[in-house]
């Protein structure tokens, strides 16, 4: 099936692109000596995972839930970080049976989870993985760095059914904040508490073999610290509007867009039109979609199923299709059951969205 004969709104990824930003990432991880995590939580599809995996030098993936993980799991996927807490007592049970499955690995950010933990694994018969998750400046989840987290991580030890793995150090803020300078000033602090942190634990003789974090925005910063040995970057696989203003030319990032969502003009006036993907087909939580590759038309506004253009120089045709890159990728493919692949402008590939809607 040709690029203009697909039934529009659709999810498109074009395959070469994808490929590239793969390779770039491999590349670069690589060439630091660290490991990629890549967080599945962007694209949520396990065949994008296998891929990361397989050809994308990825030693595993993230996930955010349980659901999320449960999903991939049975996808085949068996290298797993649950990047957050998980509390409630039904969630702790399944966690634990799915580490009879795969290597689950999951964050504690406060002492009572540890305990919680413990008794899930004891009683599925499973060994679960921990990191103690640090706040180091996101101001999100994580314990105190310094001393609270290495009383955590002592916890962790000595915890039946429980092994300590490491640090989770995740600096969210920083990796769309809108220049370098910030972004260095951000991780450069992130860093120093983090450091620390690894140095107290290992003082008790314990050995953080993850300290995990980065982003796509700050990714070579990490990786350049010393500090963290393990990436755990998700946009980078098909990056968006939002990154592409935080970040600049998406080139100096060394990275493309691969994901668009496919529309189609059905109405035009005057000076504007209207394409058929709306509201319930982009996340606009980061802003609105950039029409790609076509100067000078711009979206303007998102209705339940429409999308207001700006059309000046009348450029548009009733049928057109264009290619829309969504403001923010992750929660904009949750909206999808399928991902539409492409290469040189035909159908490759259909990939079922796996993990949509799996936020418990």
């Amino acid at each position: 099936m040709a690029l203009h004969e697909i039934q529009t709104p659709a999810l498109l990824v074009d395959l070469d692109v994808l490929d590239r930003n793969m390779e770039r990432m491999r590349v670069a991880a690589q060439g630091a000596g660290v490991r990629l995590r890549a967080h599945a939580k962007t694209h949520k599809s396990a065949d994008i995972a296998r891929l990361q995996m397989e050809r994308g030098g990825a030693c595993g993936i993230c996930c955010q839930k349980v659901s999320e993980a449960e999903a991939m799991v049975r996808a085949g996927i068996a290298d797993i970080l649950v990047a957050n807490e998980v509390r409630d007592p039904a969630k702790l049970d399944r966690l634990a049976r799915l580490a009879g499955c795969a290597r689950i690995i999951v964050c504690v950010d406060d002492p009572a989870a540890v305990e919680d933990l413990s008794a899930a694994a004891q009683k599925a018969g499973t060994r679960i993985e921990v990191l103690v998750e640090i706040d180091c400046g996101a101001g999100r989840c994580g314990i105190a760095p310094g001393e609270p987290a290495r009383d955590l991580a002592l916890a962790v030890s000595c915890a039946p059914g429980l092994q300590f793995a490491g640090i989770q150090a995740y600096h969210g803020g920083a990796q769309h904040l809108a220049t370098e300078l910030e972004r260095r000033d951000a991780i450069a602090s992130a860093e120093t508490l983090t450091r620390k942190t690894v140095e107290l634990i290992a003082a008790e003789g314990l050995s953080c073999n993850i300290v995990g974090g980065a982003g796509t925005g700050t990714y070579p910063l990490e990786a350049a610290s010393g500090v963290w040995n393990e990436l755990q970057c998700g946009s980078y696989i098909f990056m968006d509007a939002d990154y592409r203003r935080a970040l600049g030319p998406l080139a100096n990032a060394g990275f493309e867009h691969a994901l668009f969502v496919l529309s189609s003009v059905m109405s035009r006036a005057p000076g504007r039109a209207v394409a058929d993907a709306g509201l319930k087909c982009f996340s606009v939580d980061s802003g609105l979609p950039v029409v790609h590759d076509l100067d000078g038309v711009i979206c303007t506004g998102l209705s339940d199923e429409h999308c207001q253009l700006d059309d000046p120089q009348g450029r548009l045709a009733i049928n057109q299709r264009l290619q829309l890159i969504p403001g923010h990728c992750d929660p904009t493919c949750n909206l999808y059951d399928w991902y539409v692949g492409i290469r040189d402008g035909k159908v490759e590939t259909l990939w079922p969205v796996t993990a949509r809607g799996k936020v418990f």
